[in-house]
């Protein structure tokens, strides 16, 4: 499976909405959602750090690695 993020968990326990959070981190909607929902490629470590900042946590509480194999979707 990979990487897997968590970032909704963290903005759930700051009580953070999407919104708040890119006015904060200065990133757009579209790609905040993009990384929230695991289909980004990659993220740059300034932007890690402005969310980690905006979420006032840390990296692992963000990002996850499971070895376990993705599931495959059912249409």
């Amino acid at each position: 499976m990979g990487i897997i993020i968590n970032m909704d968990v963290m903005m759930a326990r700051r009580k953070m909405s999407l919104n708040t959070l890119s006015e904060k981190v200065g990133l757009t909607l579209s790609n905040l959602s993009i990384l929230k929902q695991g289909k980004a490629k990659g993220i740059r470590f300034s932007t890690l750090e402005a969310i980690c900042h905006a979420l006032d946590c840390q990296p692992g509480d963000i990002l996850e690695y499971s070895s376990r194999p993705a599931e495959t979707e059912i249409e």
